[in-house]
């Protein structure tokens, strides 16, 4: 709060300072992400992952506890500063911890790192960005009403619809000025059908290392796996069919 009030007390000369330092956080994720891309891709891969493979259950086995922490804190920083890895970071929570707590932890990371962006993004430049579009005419105007009028909505269906990019998937809500508590949730929830294919992968990571082979990670576009995926993000759609009907907005 001292800061903000500086910020007013200094005049106008403190408006670019005070412009720079709001955007600072997002500008530390990007520096970190391209940095990332060009030191760790070489690092964060499958081969990596059988190479270490009896390690890492090694030390699972011995601290469980610790292992998962480790796991979800990794996870956090891979997604909030987007880093290469990601799948390969899911492949391996599966393959550590199993389907069912290999998915928990997977998402509880992935939606933490995600408000990490989210939380950026809002920070420098999104509420500036969200201002000028509330107070724009015409198009851009109705845009931004049709969205606030169906946020649940369109937050569900950029996380369920797996062709939508994660990092483009958390700068949208930002730019909208969504409440943190709705992009949290809808992130955690929406993500939770395909991280746990991934998962369900990774954890049959034993038998693909035993016959060396590679999982397949395009058995989510598969239609027995893709066609459930896709119903639950029809079924998101459904409060906005009812609302054009009825002719009531959303909350």
């Amino acid at each position: 709060m001292a800061d903000m009030a500086n910020s007013y007390d200094n005049g106008p000369d403190s408006q670019p300072q005070s412009g720079l330092k709001r955007f600072l956080p997002f500008a530390v994720i990007l520096l970190v992400a391209v940095i990332g891309a060009f030191t760790l891709r070489d690092y964060l891969t499958f081969d990596t992952l059988r190479d270490n493979r009896e390690a890492l259950l090694t030390f699972r086995d011995n601290n469980y506890l610790m292992t998962a922490l480790i796991f979800v804190a990794a996870y956090i920083l891979i997604v909030g500063f987007s880093l290469p890895g990601a799948t390969l970071a899911t492949l391996t929570g599966g393959f550590l911890f199993g389907t069912v707590f290999g998915t928990i932890f997977n998402v509880t990371g992935a939606s933490i790192g995600a408000a990490v962006i989210f939380l950026a993004a809002r920070y420098g430049f999104g509420e500036k960005l969200g201002a000028k579009m509330e107070a724009a005419t015409g198009p851009i105007k109705k845009i931004k009403d049709g969205i606030d009028e169906n946020q649940w909505t369109m937050l569900f269906l950029i996380r369920l619809v797996p062709v939508v990019p994660f990092f483009i998937a958390n700068l949208i809500p930002a730019f909208m000025q969504v409440p943190l508590h709705r992009f949290f949730i809808a992130t955690f929830v929406g993500i939770i059908p395909a991280t746990a294919v991934f998962s369900s992968i990774g954890a049959g990571l034993g038998e693909v290392f035993a016959a060396g082979e590679t999982p397949n990670l395009g058995i989510i576009f598969e239609p027995h796996i893709l066609l459930p995926i896709l119903g639950f993000a029809a079924l998101s759609l459904v409060p906005v069919v009812i609302k054009a009907i009825t002719g009531k907005k959303g909350i």
